[in-house]
């Protein structure tokens, strides 16, 4: 499956963020189009973080040129359920129109979850949480969805299921994705385009033509791991005979 990549939906230009006396974003330029799938991947501390919250306009303390067209949802590493409010007010938390409960129940059943509409969040198992984070995100049909390391915390089957999830609802929905991960095979799993954060610019960027559904032991992606890994300033040793 090939992304349909149209006009660009977010473009930095230039961007920098400081934290005292540390530089974590340096004049970095970066491009969104829509309906893409990116990754993006740098050591702790690269700054993949803060370029993700200034996209969300949750961090306006940056300079440079940050323009972003359309509507922006986030799902974070921590689903951020409101414990006091049932799953299906969850998803449709800040939503307006006279089919708010509607198009809810429609998020909800996309990700499979319908049968815990009525249940506390403190209810869910984690991939469950996650998939209900995932709802309340494109319940709101954004232009772009940045994804921070939202599948981190879940243990591999379950991680695989909802990288599964993730690319239906992203060939339903067709945003933009922009997503934070350290996890390089992830990354090559999922995106059409993975970018290497290194000193607050993108430092390496590699497209990728392979088709879905992937398999890590495709040749194109073993290339590509083995250059990520480099970029990364990771460097396997080789087994000895």
């Amino acid at each position: 499956m090939a992304a349909r990549v149209s006009q660009r939906v977010a473009g930095v230009r230039g961007l920098t963020k400081r934290f005292g006396e540390r530089t974590v974003l340096s004049g970095l330029d970066l491009d969104v189009r829509g309906g893409e799938f990116i990754a993006l991947l740098g050591r702790s501390g690269s700054g993949k973080s803060t370029l993700l919250r200034a996209l969300a306009g949750l961090d306006r303390d940056v300079r440079g040129e940050l323009d972003v067209t359309g509507s922006v949802s986030v799902a974070f590493q921590e689903p951020r359920l409101v414990p006091w409010k049932r799953v299906g007010a969850n998803v449709a938390l800040g939503l307006t129109g006279p089919d708010v409960e509607e198009r809810a129940a429609r998020a909800l059943a996309e990700v499979g979850l319908t049968e815990r509409a009525g249940a506390w969040p403190l209810t869910l198992s984690g991939g469950e949480a996650q998939r209900a984070s995932l709802a309340r995100a494109l319940v709101r049909e954004p232009a772009l969805l940045l994804l921070d390391e939202p599948f981190s915390a879940l243990d591999a089957l379950t991680r695989i299921t909802v990288h599964q999830l993730v690319l239906r609802l992203w060939a339903a929905h067709r945003p933009a994705v922009l997503l934070v991960t350290h996890d390089v095979d992830e990354a090559l799993l999922l995106a059409d385009r993975v970018l290497v954060l290194d000193e607050g610019r993108i430092d390496h960027e590699a497209a990728i033509g392979a088709p879905r559904p992937r398999h890590r032991d495709h040749p194109e992606l073993v290339s590509l791991r083995d250059r990520l890994l480099a970029a990364l300033g990771v460097t396997l040793e080789e087994e000895n005979p």
